[in-house]
């Protein structure tokens, strides 16, 4: 008796861990001998684009707000002290080098700011 008890509890335990992955979704397939059974449908991890491309912009209007409040010469020096520190220091020189949309953001600000 104890056997048949310790049988029902793992058929339940499995049907409630296929029902809570088949709350997700259910795909239908048909097997080759026509039977068509659901099974749960894979869950893909998404990647965040949406949270990267908004980190990537306020990284760059960060950049483009400290050209324009430091101003071109002491922003270049800045950089220029980091590209001669160790190499996590030279990487973040090569992410905040002045390009030319950062300098016309910065100027863009800058008439706002006047």
């Amino acid at each position: 008796m104890a056997h048949a008890d310790l049988n029902f509890e793992q058929r339940v335990r499995r049907l409630a861990h296929k029902h809570r992955r088949m709350s997700t979704g259910i795909v239908h397939r048909m097997g080759s001998d026509g039977l068509v059974t659901a099974h749960a449908r894979r869950r893909m991890p998404s990647f965040p684009l949406r949270g990267l491309l908004v980190l990537f912009g306020a990284a760059f209007l960060f950049k483009a707000f400290l050209f324009a409040a430091l101003g071109g010469s002491i922003y270049q020096e800045r950089v220029a002290l980091l590209q001669s520190g160790s190499i996590v220091e030279q990487g973040g020189a090569w992410v905040m080098q002045a390009d030319p949309a950062t300098v016309w953001f910065a100027a863009q600000l800058n008439s706002l700011m006047m």
